[in-house]
Parts: C-alpha cells; sequence; structure tokens
C-alpha cells in the first residue's frame, strides 16, 4: 500500500522556487491499477520518482506498506529499489553494448544471488514477456516494442510488488504499444500494483481509476472508465 500525506517536491531554479509537486494527498492499495494525467508540467514524472524512491520529497510523508521511507538512506531507498518497485521508463533504459539477457540480469547483480540462479531468473523473465528467442540479442538489433518488453522483464525479475511506468508506450507504433499495455494488464491480473503515468485516455482507460494533476496538485480522481479527454476531465476539476 502506497500513502502519501502533504508531499512536497519543490526545486530552486534560476533563484525562483519551482513547486513541482504542492501537497500531493494519496492512497494507492496494494493491487491497484491507476493511471495518472496532466498537463506537461503538472508534476506527474515527479509523483512517480517519488514513489519509486527515485527521488525524496521536500516535505511530507511517504508510507510503503506501513514503513516511513521519506528519510531512508541513499543504500535503504536503493534497496527497495532492487527489491519492492520496478520503474518502466519511456527510453527502456537499456546498456547498449548488453544483450537483453544481460540487461534483465543487471536488476539482480547487487542482490547476491548466484550466477547461474541470475540466469535462470532472467531467462524466465524474457520468456514470460515473449522475449525468449531475442534474449542474446542487443538492444540495437530490437525493435522498439522487443526493447520495452525487455524492460518490463528487467522490471519484475526481482519480483517486486509495485510496477511504475513513466509514459511505457510514448516511443512505440500501436501495435507494439497495445502488445505493452497487454503484458501490464496481465502483471496488474497476477497481482501486481500498477501506477502508470500517460498522455494518452485510451491507455488511462485501461487502469481502474485515474488521477489528474495540474500545478503540482491532484485535482480530481475518476474512475478510469468515466473518462473521455483530457481537457474534458480538466473541466471538471477543482479550480
Amino acid at each position: 500500500m502506497i500513502e502519501l500525506v502533504g508531499i512536497r517536491r519543490s526545486y530552486a531554479l534560476g533563484g525562483e522556487t519551482i513547486h513541482a509537486l504542492d501537497g500531493i494527498d494519496e492512497r494507492i492499495e496494494s493491487g491497484e491499477h491507476v493511471a495518472v494525467m496532466g498537463p506537461s508540467g503538472s508534476g506527474k514524472s515527479t509523483l512517480l520518482n517519488v514513489i519509486g524512491c527515485l527521488d525524496r520529497p521536500t516535505a511530507g510523508s511517504y508510507r510503503l506498506d506501513g514503513r516511513e521511507v521519506a528519510g531512508l538512506s541513499d543504500a535503504e531507498l536503493a534497496r527497495i529499489r532492487r527489491r519492492e518497485i520496478g520503474h518502466v521508463f519511456q527510453a527502456f533504459h537499456l546498456v547498449p553494448r548488453m544483450s537483453a539477457l544481460e540487461n534483465v540480469e543487471l536488476g539482480m547483480l547487487f542482490d547476491s544471488i548466484p550466477p547461474r540462479q541470475r540466469r535462470e531468473r532472467a531467462l524466465a523473465a524474457l520468456a514470460s514477456v515473449g522475449m525468449g528467442p531475442r534474449a542474446g540479442h542487443r538492444p540495437g538489433e530490437l525493435s522498439g516494442g522487443e526493447r520495452q518488453r525487455a524492460a518490463i522483464a528487467r522490471a519484475v525479475v526481482t519480483r517486486p510488488r509495485v510496477l511504475l511506468a513513466d509514459e511505457p508506450t510514448g516511443n512505440l507504433d500501436q501495435t507494439s504499444g497495445r502488445a505493452v499495455l497487454e503484458l501490464l494488464d496481465g502483471l496488474h491480473a497476477a497481482g501486481f500494483t500498477v501506477v502508470i503515468v500517460t498522455h494518452d485516455p485510451g491507455v488511462a482507460r485501461r487502469a481502474q481509476r485515474v488521477l489528474l494533476m495540474r500545478n503540482g496538485r491532484i485535482v480530481r480522481r475518476m474512475p478510469a472508465s468515466e473518462l473521455r479527454t483530457l481537457d474534458e476531465a480538466l473541466a471538471g476539476a477543482a479550480p
């Protein structure tokens, strides 16, 4: 379970303070599938980075399964990122000189997992996303959809409970994007808590509910089935 209370994230930029997150209160239950939408600069990715322990809040409380994580050390946050939270990014973030298999193994290098077990688990993760036959190929030899599937395999190989996806179909064609979304749907059905940032209402409607952001705040919460367009949804939000 993810619980955010009074979360703020501010940056100093050119002598001015920018409030990327301005008092976020939200609770995401275990096993939920939540989409986050909003205009550019609304704080969507910053929120995801705070939830994913890639960034620290300036103020507020963040509890993950009842444990306060906002004040943990860098080493403790790294351990949470490795074991409890999987990340999927728009740009894939695969190491170009490594094969898909080696990229997936990277997620386990710091957890004292024996090499043979790492290899077995990485192969199983790639097979689970339909990438078994492409395990030996480097990212430059893979299509965009294949790279994203390899990135998903890397995100889940450590068996986390939470999967965070930031515009995971943003660099993909329609067919590849649909395949990736079906994988994410399947992971949610298998018990993962999935939080996805997207600008696409069609992607957001696959979630259970949608958080709408504007100016660093959550201004509306709604069932995903009721979402039509972002502009229409924001028109009905609090100012």
